[in-house]
Protein backbone atom coordinates (compact mmCIF):
# COMPACT_ATOMS: atom_id res chain seq x y z
CA UNK A 1 0.00 0.00 0.00
CA UNK A 2 1.40 3.46 -1.76
CA UNK A 3 -0.23 5.26 1.10
CA UNK A 4 0.58 4.19 4.33
CA UNK A 5 2.03 6.98 5.81
CA UNK A 6 -1.06 9.06 5.01
CA UNK A 7 -3.22 6.43 6.51
CA UNK A 8 -4.26 8.37 10.01
CA UNK A 9 -5.26 11.60 8.07
CA UNK A 10 -7.19 9.54 5.70
CA UNK A 11 -9.39 7.92 8.90
CA UNK A 12 -9.85 11.09 10.30
CA UNK A 13 -10.99 12.80 6.49
CA UNK A 14 -13.42 10.26 6.29
CA UNK A 15 -14.81 10.51 10.21
CA UNK A 16 -15.02 14.52 8.84
CA UNK A 17 -17.25 13.40 5.69
CA UNK A 18 -19.28 11.21 8.06
CA UNK A 19 -20.22 14.39 10.23
CA UNK A 20 -20.39 16.78 7.74
CA UNK A 21 -22.50 15.06 5.80
CA UNK A 22 -24.74 14.27 9.06
CA UNK A 23 -24.57 17.46 9.78
CA UNK A 24 -26.23 18.57 6.51
CA UNK A 25 -28.66 16.80 6.61
CA UNK A 26 -29.92 17.62 10.22
CA UNK A 27 -29.61 21.13 9.23
CA UNK A 28 -31.86 20.73 6.90
CA UNK A 29 -34.21 18.31 8.33
CA UNK A 30 -34.51 20.82 11.13
CA UNK A 31 -36.51 23.33 9.41
CA UNK A 32 -33.85 26.42 10.02
CA UNK A 33 -31.74 25.91 6.77
CA UNK A 34 -32.28 29.44 6.10
CA UNK A 35 -30.81 30.22 8.95
CA UNK A 36 -28.21 27.20 8.81
CA UNK A 37 -27.30 28.48 5.07
CA UNK A 38 -23.79 29.25 5.87
CA UNK A 39 -23.28 26.11 7.92
CA UNK A 40 -24.49 23.95 5.22
CA UNK A 41 -22.12 25.40 2.82
CA UNK A 42 -19.21 24.74 4.77
CA UNK A 43 -20.08 21.51 5.73
CA UNK A 44 -20.59 20.89 1.77
CA UNK A 45 -16.81 22.43 1.01
CA UNK A 46 -15.60 20.37 3.96
CA UNK A 47 -16.78 17.37 2.55
CA UNK A 48 -16.08 17.57 -0.80
CA UNK A 49 -12.41 19.08 0.12
CA UNK A 50 -12.04 15.71 2.82
CA UNK A 51 -13.07 13.60 -0.41
CA UNK A 52 -10.52 15.28 -2.85
CA UNK A 53 -7.96 15.03 0.20
CA UNK A 54 -8.63 11.29 0.76
CA UNK A 55 -8.72 10.38 -3.23
CA UNK A 56 -5.02 12.35 -3.40
CA UNK A 57 -3.63 10.64 -0.79
CA UNK A 58 -4.95 7.46 -1.74
CA UNK A 59 -3.09 7.20 -5.09
CA UNK A 60 0.08 8.94 -3.30
CA UNK A 61 -0.19 11.96 -5.35
CA UNK A 62 2.82 14.73 -5.66
CA UNK A 63 0.04 17.07 -4.43
CA UNK A 64 -1.59 15.34 -1.39
CA UNK A 65 0.61 17.92 0.83
CA UNK A 66 -1.19 21.06 -1.42
CA UNK A 67 -4.07 19.88 -0.89
CA UNK A 68 -4.26 18.93 2.85
CA UNK A 69 -3.12 22.16 3.38
CA UNK A 70 -6.35 23.73 1.83
CA UNK A 71 -8.27 20.94 3.49
CA UNK A 72 -7.07 22.11 6.80
CA UNK A 73 -8.09 25.91 6.35
CA UNK A 74 -11.49 24.41 4.52
CA UNK A 75 -12.25 22.54 7.86
CA UNK A 76 -11.15 24.86 10.20
CA UNK A 77 -13.79 27.64 8.45
CA UNK A 78 -16.63 24.76 8.94
CA UNK A 79 -15.48 23.65 12.08
CA UNK A 80 -15.42 27.87 13.55
CA UNK A 81 -19.04 28.00 12.09
CA UNK A 82 -20.67 24.58 13.67
CA UNK A 83 -18.82 25.82 17.12
CA UNK A 84 -21.26 28.43 16.84
CA UNK A 85 -24.49 26.18 17.18
CA UNK A 86 -25.46 24.42 20.31
CA UNK A 87 -27.01 21.39 18.70
CA UNK A 88 -25.17 17.97 18.95
CA UNK A 89 -24.96 17.72 15.61
CA UNK A 90 -22.81 20.48 14.75
CA UNK A 91 -20.94 20.38 17.64
CA UNK A 92 -20.08 16.79 16.87
CA UNK A 93 -19.39 18.36 13.47
CA UNK A 94 -16.75 20.97 14.64
CA UNK A 95 -14.82 18.37 16.48
CA UNK A 96 -14.57 16.47 13.99
CA UNK A 97 -13.19 18.84 11.25
CA UNK A 98 -10.92 20.29 13.85
CA UNK A 99 -9.49 16.42 14.31
CA UNK A 100 -9.17 16.85 10.47
CA UNK A 101 -7.45 20.36 10.37
CA UNK A 102 -5.05 18.97 12.68
CA UNK A 103 -4.32 15.78 11.07
CA UNK A 104 -3.88 17.27 7.72
CA UNK A 105 -1.77 19.97 9.20
CA UNK A 106 0.76 17.29 10.71
CA UNK A 107 0.92 15.49 7.27
CA UNK A 108 1.63 18.54 5.43
CA UNK A 109 4.61 19.30 7.77
CA UNK A 110 5.61 15.69 7.29
CA UNK A 111 5.60 15.91 3.95
CA UNK A 112 6.93 19.23 3.47
CA UNK A 113 10.17 18.80 5.88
Amino acid sequence: MAYEQYQSCIDTCKKAIVATEACIAACRSEGHSTMMQRCIALDTDCAEFCKLAVRFMERDSEFSALICEDCAAVCKECGDECIKHQVKHCQDCAKACYLCMDECLKMVSVEIN
